[in-house]
């Protein structure tokens, strides 16, 4: 293991690695809070794959180490930090998730591994199949449980606890150690090691922040200058909306950037492509939505940009978190415009002012521009007389019926980005990139608070 650290070029462990590793090889259960891309998932494989290499191994080679991840690139991100630490030793892995043919899968269960990597819904298909047996199960770890909860994976989680051996250790490690969180690791954890290596909620201090007041109107013009203007060469752009994803890399490849969509209408293939040649660098700025602020894991990734600010403040630090990462550098911008309120809290929830730098040339208009064409993310055109009648009177589709209108004429279902896409057939059911739906009081408060519960709530 030593070498297989050695390759990948560190030599010392990071604040979490200091602290987790040392409890995870004594054996005990251990609850760590701490921000992305501080190296929690090296500070929990390392000493797994020790601890699986210096233990005898049961016969049928069983599943000895569970890894539940609430979403795909996550799964595969922590899959990728145990085949490359364990390289060198006579242990196997198998990462598995929805969105993919689950015989494949099966087939690599079959055969044995010792380390399995999973979201919640494809687990429990596979145990459904009897494809995955538990009996040997030594170590679980719950990575990104706050995450987790979020997503509303509690009652799979209970679920897959039922099934595993009672005698075991449990690794929990999450962003923040919330209330809910501690709540959920009551029924988990046995007299916990606590690690926290990071203040709740607060950016890595290696994320240089700033935001540019720009029209809403001219927030694809600006992000556009200014991919070509500081030559960013790999920039992670986020957005609220599936489809607001998708218009944005239009507009960007029709500006000449290489640009690709990232999100959970996306194919599991076209996702990885998508990921793999912005990595490479054939693509320069990839677009996603928050299903991407924490399962991706991009070496030095310069730029991040939010081209709209999160309902929810919280994911503004996620977002952010995918660059700065193992002590670079890096630099998050943010458009806004006068309609988004969000602002306020989320500089609330960080304790820190954002600077406010304006663009020459993309001054915002005190009107905040003109409305905007949610189809092609210009100017919208003036709207048309209805029915023939030259003083506008004839008859007009209601501004609601005709919203729902261009949303099924695009294929955009109703909600927000996070909702309609977790497919629990047996099939499909690991797209784990999606929140199941809430019921919302007849009061109309959104759980989010602020202005952003209206995008997220509103039927």
């Amino acid at each position: 293991m030593l070498k297989a650290v050695a390759e990948e070029g560190y030599d010392t462990p990071s604040p979490i690695q200091a602290q987790a590793i040392p409890a995870v090889l004594d054996g005990r259960d251990v609850m760590a809070a701490a921000q992305t891309g501080t190296g929690k998932t090296a500070g929990f494989t390392l000493p797994i794959l020790q601890r699986l290499s210096e233990a005898q191994r049961p016969n049928g080679r069983p599943v000895r180490a569970l890894i539940l991840t609430p979403t795909r690139e996550l799964a595969a991100q922590v899959g990728e930090s145990v085949e490359t630490y364990g390289k060198h030793l006579p242990l196997t892995s198998a990462v598995v998730f929805g969105g993919v043919k689950i015989n494949p899968q099966i087939a690599k269960l079959k055969s044995g591994v010792d380390i399995l990597v999973a979201t919640p819904g494809r687990l429990l298909d596979l145990h459904q199949q009897k494809a995955v047996s538990f009996e040997s199960l030594e170590v679980l770890v719950l990575d990104e449980a706050d995450r987790m909860l979020d997503m509303g994976f509690i009652h799979d989680i209970r679920r897959i606890l039922k099934v595993l051996p009672a005698k075991r250790q449990n690794l929990l490690f999450s962003a923040t150690f919330s209330q809910e969180i501690r709540n959920l690791a009551k029924g988990i954890v046995n007299d916990p090691v606590e690690v926290s290596v990071t203040p709740r909620n607060t950016a890595a201090a290696t994320v240089t922040q700033w935001v540019h007041p720009v029209d809403k109107s001219r927030k694809p013009a600006l992000l556009s200058h200014l991919i070509e203007t500081h030559q960013w060469q790999q920039v992670l752009v986020f957005t609220r909306t599936k489809h607001g994803a998708n218009r944005l890399t239009k507009y960007l490849e029709g500006q000449g950037i290489e640009a690709a969509a990232i999100h959970g209408n996306k194919s599991q293939n076209a996702r990885t492509k998508a990921l793999a040649d912005f990595k490479n660098g054939d693509v320069r700025a990839l677009v996603a939505t928050d299903i991407a602020a924490r399962g991706l894991d991009i070496d030095q990734l310069p730029q991040v940009v939010n081209f709209e600010l999160p309902n929810v403040p919280e994911d503004y630090v996620h977002r952010i978190g995918r660059t700065g990462r193992a002590g670079a550098s890096g630099q998050a911008v943010s458009l806004v415009s006068l309609d988004e309120k969000e602002l306020a809290g989320i500089e609330r929830l960080i304790s820190q002012r954002l600077e406010s730098q304006t663009v020459s040339g993309f001054e915002p208009t005190p009107g905040g521009g003109p409305k905007v064409d949610e189809n092609e993310g210009r100017p919208a055109r003036p709207p048309r007389r209805q029915g023939g009648n030259r003083n506008g009177s004839g008859p007009q589709r209601s501004g609601g019926q005709r919203s729902a209108n261009n949303q099924r004429q695009n294929g955009e279902p109703r909600g927000n980005d996070n909702r309609g896409n977790d497919n629990r057939s047996s099939e499909n059911r690991g797209n784990e990139s999606t929140a199941p739906r809430r019921r919302r009081s007849r009061g109309g408060r959104s759980r989010t608070g602020g202005n952003g519960g209206a995008a997220s709530g509103n039927r």
